[in-house]
């Protein structure tokens, strides 16, 4: 996706230790126009998946996977890292942040995740493929079936979708990072 690669080169910023900050049009101010691309290019992607929801996890993955499910007309369901009070049948599992460096729970509801779901977990981030293993596990946990993973942004050599990809698991990412040696972006062709 042309337009996403462009914005990541020119706005996109290194930090040591392997970390790309999008945070001007991704993951903190958001590009609506940019995420209704990213959107637009996710349903081509698997316009032949056969899919009925739309998962994701807080909060980053979130514009991403409404635009989706906007216009797959599809309800989209997102893990929460809090469980809250009035939340009944939870599922949960733990997964670790790369960003943040610590361990949490995450956690839905089975009320929307069940049986007979057949998912599509869209995400900001593939990096080490923590949260999408946390997906799967919650996916398994319901009995649903995962259908295929979409993510904006794919850093390779942190090699999550390696891991996923070795699975069995359909992995669509929309622009794979190569290398950020050095602190320059280096996107894959």
């Amino acid at each position: 996706m042309e337009a996403l690669k462009e914005r990541i080169l020119r706005d996109g910023k290194c930090l040591e230790g392997g970390i790309l900050k999008v945070d001007s049009f991704i993951n903190h101010q958001m590009d609506p126009v940019l995420m209704k691309s990213i959107a637009v290019e996710f349903v081509r992607r698997f316009a032949s998946a056969d899919i009925n929801k739309i998962v994701t996890i807080e909060a980053s993955g979130i514009a991403p996977a409404i635009m989706t499910g906007y216009l797959l007309e599809l309800p989209v369901v997102f893990a929460k890292k809090k469980k809250p009070v009035t939340m009944e049948g939870m599922l949960t599992t733990s997964v670790f942040s790369f960003t943040k460096q610590k361990s949490y729970d995450i956690c839905l509801s089975s009320e929307f995740l069940g049986r007979g779901d057949r998912v599509l977990f869209i995400d900001d981030f593939l990096a080490n493929g923590n949260a999408a293993k946390g997906i799967i596990d919650l996916v398994n946990q319901a009995g649903a079936e995962l259908a295929g993973m979409g993510f904006v942004i794919e850093k390779a050599f942190q090699h999550g979708g390696d891991y996923l990809r070795q699975a069995g698991i359909r992995v669509e990412s929309l622009a794979v990072i190569e290398s950020l040696d050095g602190c320059k972006i280096k996107l894959k062709d």
